[in-house]
């Protein structure tokens, strides 16, 4: 064989999808000259077998044999004239934009607290007066200490927290006994973090006259 017959991958047409391998594209250019419908519907789900075969991970994916159908037109061009499972693609809705996704519009007085804990105060208020009410409420104090201390690493007074849960909740959830909060140094441990600690205030020595 001399070296003009020799065909570099740099003078090949190159591939829709290069994942799966020339071979797998060789197959599929076959498969699309077919004459017989019958042949060809053969040929397909033969081809879809050996890309899954060498793709495995595509079988993590939520419904992998649709993709790999999808993969089968995209590299035939879409010229892949067989009886597909799923409805066949066409390059247009492929090439369309995905959906511009809606964010949140909650509003959060306190970011560090999150919707949520938010979200918590709002159902504590609807309950009635009770010991579930009042179990809601010393947790919701408690996970507003946790949020804020991860988010500030540092110190937190309990009647800081127990103010922001009485504004947040309109007033409807009060907090008069500070004990009912895990102590700060609990906290940051079970979180692993360490509290900062306060550098010492070196004050300049006085001059001797």
């Amino acid at each position: 064989m001399g070296y003009n017959s020799l065909e570099y991958n740099t003078q090949r047409r190159k591939m829709q999808i290069p994942e799966y391998g020339r071979n797998v594209q060789r197959m599929i250019n076959y498969a699309v000259k077919i004459e017989n419908r019958e042949e060809r519907n053969k040929a397909a789900k033969a081809i879809i077998e050996v890309m899954g075969q060498l793709n495995p991970h595509l079988r993590d994916v939520d419904d992998y044999k649709h993709k790999l159908w999808t993969h089968l037109f995209i590299m035939s061009d879409f010229k892949m004239d067989c009886d597909s499972p799923y409805e066949k693609p066409t390059p247009e809705s492929l090439a369309e934009k995905p959906a511009r996704m809606k964010y949140p519009k909650n509003k959060i007085k306190f970011g560090h607290f999150g919707n949520y804990v938010q979200n918590m105060i709002k159902e504590a208020v609807e309950l009635e007066e009770g010991e579930e009410k009042e179990y809601l409420k010393v947790t919701i104090a408690n996970l507003m200490k946790r949020h804020y201390l991860v988010f500030h690493t540092g110190n937190v007074e309990d009647r800081v927290i127990a103010d922001h849960l009485e504004e947040l909740s309109k007033g409807k959830l009060k907090i008069d006994d500070l004990s009912i909060f895990t102590a700060t140094n609990q906290v940051l441990k079970q979180y692993g973090i360490q509290p900062n600690k306060r550098k010492k205030v070196v004050k300049p020595k006085k001059r001797k006259k």
